[in-house]
């Protein structure tokens, strides 16, 4: 199916930081006939009212951001809702959207897919040739599974349904609950709190050894749509019965956690140490994903990492001057 400027797109998850990106690229495009639901109008986990979203609403693509997301401490603390609720948005948007006819899906999870001790950069024929990290395993198989769907769903009723696995995001709308964020919001809003109070030094988790590698969202966006308003055009390349219709989404470099925290002080301006717990979890080692499918496609990033958390910075400082994010 050819994307047209007016077909209905359902945005599962608008008001997250991948799903408001989305809206964002598609408005940019040209895009208004976008449907939106918060949580309060349509609980993607109630089969019931997803399919009477969709019976009634008939939306003619779909991209499925909506998720239970967090960091370390999030997944450690709500192993059991975050494979309950995954499983179920997914389960319930990807089965509704095939009853509706809907033949151009894409279906965003997450780079913790891949083994943790996986060969560097991870390609996408690793997945399932290795133990998954301990700390995120729920998040994790759940999104595998909504890749397995995705797959099955191609094969058996002939959708195009993609599955696209972006690397470590941030940008603008992001979550900096430090109960909840994910590690580069959480060290803005630990840098930006220590310099209003002053603090002489900020915590860390870990070691600070871990490698990791970050996407500014808009530049996720657009990798989603050059995919989505391409997938008529793709064929062996992307849909057959030998590999799954995945595609990595990255930046192409990585940079040490302790990197990561010189960097984002230096953004903020903070001047204070960092002083690391070693009691706490690095996590996976390293995590650098090799996006060669996609850029041999024709899609590359654009925003730097210094860039890219100034303006996430800037997006968190203005949320609090409107009142949407509480200071400290």
């Amino acid at each position: 199916m050819i994307m047209r400027r007016d077909m209905r797109i359902f945005v599962a998850g608008h008001r997250g930081l991948v799903g408001s990106a989305l809206v964002r690229a598609l408005r940019a495009r040209g895009y208004e006939n976008l449907l939106l639901r918060s949580h309060a109008e349509l609980d993607l986990c109630d089969a019931a009212a997803v399919r009477e979203f969709f019976a009634v609403e008939r939306p003619e693509a779909v991209l499925l951001a909506a998720a239970k997301v967090g960091g370390i401490l999030a997944n450690n603390s709500y192993p059991a809702e975050f494979i309950r609720d995954n499983l179920a948005i997914q389960t319930n948007v990807i089965h509704e959207a095939w009853r509706a006819g809907v033949q151009n899906l894409l279906f965003l999870g997450s780079s913790c897919i891949y083994p943790r001790d996986c060969p560097q950069p991870i390609r996408e024929e690793h997945l399932l040739t290795g133990p998954l990290e301990p700390t995120n395993r729920p998040y994790a198989l759940a999104k595998i599974s909504g890749i397995e769907q995705c797959w099955s769903y191609n094969r058996q009723y002939g959708t195009r349904y993609v599955a696209a696995m972006p690397t470590n995001l941030y940008g603008p709308g992001d979550n900096y609950d430090l109960g909840k964020s994910h590690v580069l919001p959480a060290l803005i809003r630990k840098c930006h709190d220590a310099k209003l109070a002053g603090a002489p030094s900020i915590g860390a988790w870990g070691t600070g050894r871990p490698l990791r590698e970050f996407l500014y969202s808009d530049d996720m966006a657009e990798a989603c749509l050059f995919l989505l308003e391409r997938a008529a055009g793709f064929g062996e390349e992307l849909f057959n019965d030998r590999q799954p219709p995945l595609l990595n989404v990255g930046y192409g470099e990585d940079l040490s956690i302790a990197e990561l925290v010189e960097l984002v002080k230096d953004v903020v301006g903070y001047r204070g140490e960092t002083v690391w717990d070693h009691s706490k979890p690095d996590g996976t080692p390293r995590k650098l994903m090799d996006s060669g499918r996609l850029r041999a496609l024709g899609w590359t990033p654009r925003v730097t990492m210094r860039e890219g958390i100034r303006l996430a910075y800037e997006d968190m400082l203005s949320r609090m001057a409107a009142g949407e994010l509480r200071a400290a």
